[in-house]
């Protein structure tokens, strides 16, 4: 395929979707990942798309969020392998908060085996994947519907989630960096996340190597405040993506990478021979995080007294002491 027909074909496809990953443009037009981002730096100068981090999106891309069917044919393989992975740190018996997004919702499906789990959330795509799951219980704020993620959000939804307390919450978003945590395009979208973040004991971020070293408008929650990414193995030539991880775990951010060859192998959390376990890598905490005390006050602490005031949660609190 010669330059120009390749160029045109990856416009189209940015066009179309509105963002897509360097991974998939490569996939398509059948050429490495180093031509493509070739591609798209030459139709960035002709003002034709943006380059992000990883991808490209539409001009403007800095404040524009692409629709749910766009999102869901971004990075598939990479949100199913973080799915997997991120499954394993819920237990039976716990409450958490599940965000809206498409990596959340693949979540979701895995956690419809968890036994006694309760499951907050203000996405109706996270509701109808554990609808059917009869030893979940699904709690879901008030609010506006938005459209284009399916999510309730406003003050309904804000104030729905006053005096809530759980052990976890687990968000997606648009953007992340060790600079300023985790970001989004949308205004009342990035003030549910942070309501839900409030009501947390621990704050998991869920992120394919694509997001990370992107900055969107709207803050959502702080480095200092995220307990967990959990995210994929970025390209051996994205320099970028690992400086941006190694950068989060300087910070306190413990790191767990899944493999994209752990998709579709574990489907329950916690499963001894569950393959995203074993494809797991922690990047351990180097320090305590910025302005804590050692020992004092610190996410893992909050966890195990939270674990032993709630019913049933002491198990979990242990089980999760253990893995780290």
């Amino acid at each position: 395929m010669f330059a120009a027909e390749r160029r045109q074909l990856i416009l189209e496809m940015v066009r179309a979707n509105g963002a897509v990953s360097l991974r998939e443009l490569a996939r398509v037009v059948q050429t490495s990942e180093v031509t493509v981002r070739r591609d798209v730096r030459a139709l960035e100068a002709e003002g034709l798309l943006d380059r992000r981090h990883g991808g490209a999106v539409l001009p403007g891309g800095f404040t524009r969020e692409s629709g749910f069917p766009q999102k869901s044919h971004l990075a598939t393989a990479e949100k199913t392998a973080i799915a997997d992975l991120a499954a394993n740190f819920v237990e039976e018996g716990e409450a958490i908060v599940v965000g809206a997004g498409t990596t959340t919702q693949e979540l979701a499906r895995r956690l419809a085996r968890v036994p006694g789990l309760t499951v907050v959330t203000n996405s109706l795509l996270v509701a109808q994947a554990l609808a059917h799951a009869n030893r979940v219980e699904v709690v879901m704020t008030g609010g506006t519907l938005r459209g284009s993620n399916y999510a309730l959000v406003g003050s309904g939804a804000e104030q729905s989630l006053q005096g809530l307390r759980v052990s976890r919450a687990f968000l997606s978003g648009s953007g992340l960096t060790a600079e300023r945590g985790l970001s989004t395009s949308n205004m009342l979208s990035a003030s549910v996340d942070r309501a839900l973040v409030q009501a947390a004991a621990e704050v998991v971020v869920l992120a394919d190597h694509t997001k990370l070293g992107t900055d969107t408008m709207f803050q959502t929650v702080p480095t200092d405040v995220i307990t967990r990414l959990v995210t994929d193995e970025p390209p051996a030539h994205d320099d970028r993506a690992a400086t941006e991880l190694q950068a989060l775990a300087d910070q306190g951010v413990q790191i767990a990478v899944a493999g994209t060859g752990a998709s579709g192998n574990s489907g329950t959390a916690g499963g001894e021979g569950n393959p995203a376990r074993q494809q797991r890598r922690d990047v351990p905490l180097p320090g305590p995080r910025r302005g804590q005390v050692p020992g004092a006050g610190s996410p893992l602490r909050t966890a195990a007294v939270l674990g032993e005031q709630s019913p049933g949660g002491e198990r979990a609190r242990v089980a999760d002491l253990r893995r780290r």
